[in-house]
């Protein structure tokens, strides 16, 4: 039979059969020597073909994984030369962040769109809290979303708490497979308990001491949505390790690096040192955001030289 995976915890899996039936399941044994490289082999989102193991206990047998459209990996939390698939087959991916309590930085953020870039997955960035935002938030949310709005991003201010700002979000949600992601701490559990009533998931306070939030989703897991479609939750990251990319690549994931590649004078340019580069002309002349650049150089010092 056919089905979905809803939620990993690990070994077990909790899958919906294109009848509507949740089943718990496990792999079948040949499955984890199969030539997989990341941490968990069936992600989130995964369209597998499983079968009953126990009809009583409601367990399957999942015995095949069907070749994913798409899927957003990162560095695994635990073992550091290793990928971890986030989730699978997604229409596009929402970030939530906040520029207060606590502040998500824009390292994160242009990290987390490069990620979509990669997989081909289309990005969304969400500032939460906006009713914890005086002035200086404000203004800084008015430059950010100028910013990657000018890059074809698109840019969202909303407060879950005040339950404000939601309506635009929930009409880009409609019938899409959406992945969440953000911090912990950047409302995203209060923001998915305004757009699936009656989930009332656990909310915990962001930690005095050190302004992070605290880990409240333990694994990934999918929930559908009222009018149609469903939302991916994710554990919340202190960082976004990206994975499985090379320097030379880096620039081809920022949108408006990408559309002048072809004007520097060398096709390997790193746009750093090099003469004759458009980037860095763009730069100056004020196309690229500096402080885009910044994040671009930031990245490209992060990541470790190719071992052969």
């Amino acid at each position: 039979m056919k089905a979905t995976v809803y939620k990993s915890t690990g070994s077990w899996y909790t899958i919906k059969t294109e009848e509507g039936k949740f089943l718990n399941a496990r792999m079948k044994g040949v499955l984890k020597i199969d030539d997989i490289t990341s941490t968990n082999p069936v992600a989130v989102g995964d369209h597998v073909i499983a079968e009953v193991e126990n009809e009583l206990e409601g367990t399957a047998i999942i015995s095949e994984i069907a070749a994913r459209n798409n899927y957003i990996n990162r560095q695994s939390p635990r073992i550091k030369h290793q990928h971890h698939i986030v989730a699978a087959n997604l229409d596009q991916s929402v970030l939530v962040a906040t520029l207060k309590e606590p502040k998500t930085s824009q390292g994160f953020i242009d990290r987390f769109l490069v990620a979509s870039e990669m997989y081909h997955v289309v990005p969304i960035i969400v500032f939460n809290k906006a009713d914890l935002y005086k002035t200086k938030e404000l203004e800084k949310f008015a430059q950010w979303k100028e910013m990657y709005e000018a890059v074809g991003y698109k840019v969202l201010l909303l407060s879950a708490e005040k339950k404000s700002g939601v309506d635009e979000l929930l009409s880009l949600l409609n019938n899409k497979i959406t992945l969440f992601s953000g911090h912990s701490g950047v409302g995203k559990t209060s923001l998915l308990n305004v757009l699936l009533p009656g989930m009332n998931r656990k909310v915990q306070d962001v930690s005095g001491w050190s302004g992070k939030g605290q880990h409240t989703t333990t694994f990934a897991e999918m929930f559908d949505l009222p009018e149609g479609g469903s939302i991916i939750d994710t554990p919340g990251m202190r960082e976004f390790g990206l994975v499985d990319i090379e320097k030379q690549e880096v620039s081809h994931y920022f949108p408006e690096m990408r559309e002048r590649l072809n004007d520097c004078q060398f096709n390997n340019c790193l746009h750093i040192n090099e003469p004759d580069c458009a980037i860095k002309e763009a730069v100056i002349n004020g196309a690229i955001h500096e402080d885009r650049y910044v994040s671009y150089v930031n990245i490209l010092e992060s990541i470790e030289p190719a071992k052969y």
